[in-house]
């Protein structure tokens, strides 16, 4: 098999990706058990992985869409959340990226390595160094060297997953032992194109379908789950009129904020 780098956009003044190697072994399409980073089990059946939009998420997502998915006070605390768990001048992979980026502006990194669907959106993100372009749910495998990872970030897309069990084995390859993954995810979501679990769970289940994709793969620490809800803001819940219409109706006043973290063989001290 031939080595050949990701698509690179940035100016080409810029160091290139290194290619992934061709001793890289991507997972395996069937569960497997035993090796460090293989597949256990497969936490998805068909009806689970499908989508109401069947069309290609390349074609979905070929324009732009520069508005910000969550509102402030989730970005706030994904961005505190960032800020405690990430290490200063250290290597980070920001999967199915965007325009914006959440990093703590204060904090300076070796190497940001975005991943997405539109060129456009990730040539506006001032925190990537590179980016490429890729569908994951065609092909899970990054073309990333094995252990150049100090971080993978996800944030509000894992709910378009269709093969997470194959992506995370990806995202454990790739990073370096200790390396964390951080997914997060509110309530919000393209219906369409989020798959069945997804859509048809509840805020719980998805935070343990999450969980669930880090348990199968082999290797990965007892994951860690974050929640701040709205009501969590100075210990109490808005009590504006509209809050109270909102959530009588099932409708936070605010977006709430979940987090998974999982480490790759150990939790660094």
């Amino acid at each position: 098999m031939l080595c050949a780098p990701p698509q690179t956009l940035r100016p080409t003044t810029r160091r290139p990706l290194p290619p992934r190697c061709s001793g890289a072994s991507a997972p395996s399409p069937s569960p497997s058990s035993g090796a460090s980073g293989g597949i256990r089990r497969l936490v998805l059946n068909p009806e689970g992985r499908a989508k109401l939009d069947a069309r290609p998420d390349r074609d979905f997502y070929a324009f732009p869409r520069l508005v910000k998915h969550v509102d402030d006070g989730f970005l706030a605390a994904l961005t505190d959340l960032y800020r405690e768990r990430l290490r200063p001048d250290t290597d980070v992979l920001d999967l199915m990226s965007s325009w914006v980026s959440h990093l703590p502006p204060e904090l300076s990194f070796r190497r940001v390595v975005g991943h997405g669907l539109n060129a456009q959106e990730l040539a506006k993100n001032p925190r990537l160094d590179y980016f490429f372009v890729s569908d994951l749910n065609r092909d899970q495998r990054l073309e990333l060297e094995s252990g150049s990872f100090d971080a993978v970030l996800c944030t509000v897309s894992v709910q378009y997953l269709q093969s997470p069990e194959k992506v995370f084995a990806e995202i454990y390859r790739v990073l370096k032992p200790g390396g964390v993954c951080i997914v997060s995810f509110s309530n919000r979501m393209f219906y369409e194109k989020a798959i069945g679990a997804w859509r048809e769970g509840s805020a719980y289940s998805r935070v343990q379908l999450v969980t669930q994709y880090f348990q199968c793969v082999e290797g990965f620490t007892q994951p860690e789950v974050v929640r701040r809800l709205p009501s969590d803001a100075g210990g109490k819940a808005d009590s504006s009129p509209l809050a109270a219409l909102m959530r009588l109706f099932g409708q936070a006043s605010s977006d709430p904020f979940y987090a998974v973290i999982s480490y790759r063989n150990l939790k660094p001290m």
